[in-house]
């Protein structure tokens, strides 16, 4: 049975929704889902712009076919190669044999790669090209690195609806509700549009960036993602937003505090360290453990604030493992321009606060580490209250 919503009087969404899979690309989980995008032009020629993932290819094609009312295919328009959005082209082009595809050199290349037989079937592209579909004429924009080599977007000058491959997405099933304005996106979709962007997006952020530039000249009416809602009003909120991730500026004055507990104690000094934050006035607090918060939703939030304290037991003479883990990936994400601050834990050898600096500063760029930090034996004991005190003055002192 189809399942589809009309995004303009002549553009169809025809994607689908994935309540089944529990990680998205086997890493990120997502509880609430996940939606594949796909939109079809019903102009003088007919024009399929991406596909699904293989999960959901029968809701598609159902999708597709009941879209076109027995129309054919002409055109199908890839703007982004990886396989939750490419893995149907096949079945596409095996029931519209007369269609053509649309796409850039490199893409042609994956799909070769894929075993997609297109070789007689292509059409290539570059940033620049035009092409007519009858009332509509498109233009394409190469996006390389956003967060493929091969991916382009494509704006639609007759509508003003852009193509966005993987820019603007997030995680999350629509469940009905296509639209931004049919959401509550800052309370229900904000955290997953985040943390989309930060771990798949994140460390490409000088070419999100790129791509900003070039769509600033450009009339945006509606966004059309690859994932997540379609945005038909408030397109600067949400554009802010990525601007803001993609320069690795905070969105928020505030710290999250990350920790590494193996029997309690840790976690005991990081619970009176927010406790003297707030008591000194910093409200915008968050605790966060490490054994329990899955990494990406620790990067999400390193994103978010301004400040991030970090304590952490001593393992075996190193970085408890999860929290080591944490930092790789802020490193291999790109992580920029926030301030650190260092709680470090151990009875008898306590070497993780040292390393966690060395890390910080030599790894990573932009990076701030506040010179005072609270060590603990053990546990945090009366002698190293003023050392609490102390740092936490000194993050506050650090967000003036």
């Amino acid at each position: 049975m189809h399942c589809i919503r009309k995004v303009t009087d002549d553009l169809y969404w025809v994607g689908a929704n994935e309540h089944r899979l529990a990680l998205f690309e086997n890493i990120h989980p997502i509880p609430r889902g996940v939606s594949y995008n796909s939109y079809l032009l019903l102009d003088e020629q007919t024009a399929l712009f991406d596909t699904v993932d293989w999960a959901v290819c029968r809701q598609f094609l159902d999708n597709v076919e009941k879209a076109l009312n027995g129309r054919p295919l002409d055109w199908l328009v890839i703007n982004h190669m990886e396989p939750d959005h490419a893995a149907s082209i096949q079945e596409i082009l095996l029931r519209y044999p007369n269609a053509r595809v649309v796409s850039t050199e490199k893409a042609f290349m994956l799909m070769r790669q894929f075993g997609f037989g297109v070789d007689e079937r292509m059409e290539e592209v570059k940033s620049g090209d035009t092409k007519s579909f009858g009332r509509h004429q498109v233009v394409f924009v190469e996006a390389p690195m956003v967060h493929w080599p091969e991916a382009i977007v494509t704006f639609d000058t007759t509508s003003g609806v852009l193509f966005a491959a993987d820019a603007f997405g997030s995680f999350g099933a629509l469940d009905g509700r296509l639209f931004n304005d049919e959401v509550n996106f800052e309370r229900d979709w904000l955290d997953d549009a985040r943390r989309y962007f930060t771990n798949i997006v994140g460390k490409y952020g000088p070419h999100v960036q790129a791509l900003l530039k070039k769509a600033g000249g450009i009339d945006i009416k509606i966004i059309c993602p690859l994932h997540g809602p379609v945005w038909r009003s408030n397109l600067g909120w949400f554009i802010e937003k990525y601007d803001k991730w993609s320069r690795y500026e905070p969105e928020e004055k505030g710290i999250m505090i990350v920790y590494a507990s193996m029997y309690g104690n840790t976690e005991s000094a990081a619970c009176a360290l927010a406790s003297k934050l707030v008591e000194k006035g910093l409200l915008n607090v968050i605790l966060r453990d490490v054994s329990s918060t899955h990494v990406s939703h620790l990067i999400a939030e390193t994103f978010k604030y301004s400040h991030v304290a970090i304590a952490s037991v001593t393992y075996n003479l190193g970085m408890f493992p999860l929290i080591h883990n944490y930092l790789m990936d802020m490193k291999a994400l790109n992580l920029q321009k926030r301030t650190f601050a260092i709680v470090e834990n151990g009875s008898w050898a306590c070497k993780s606060g040292d390393l966690m600096r060395r890390f910080l500063e030599e790894e990573m760029r932009e990076i701030t580490v506040l010179d005072e930090k609270l060590t603990l034996n053990s546990a945090l004991s009366e002698d190293r209250l003023p050392d609490l005190d102390a740092l936490a003055k000194s993050i506050i002192a650090s967000m003036k």
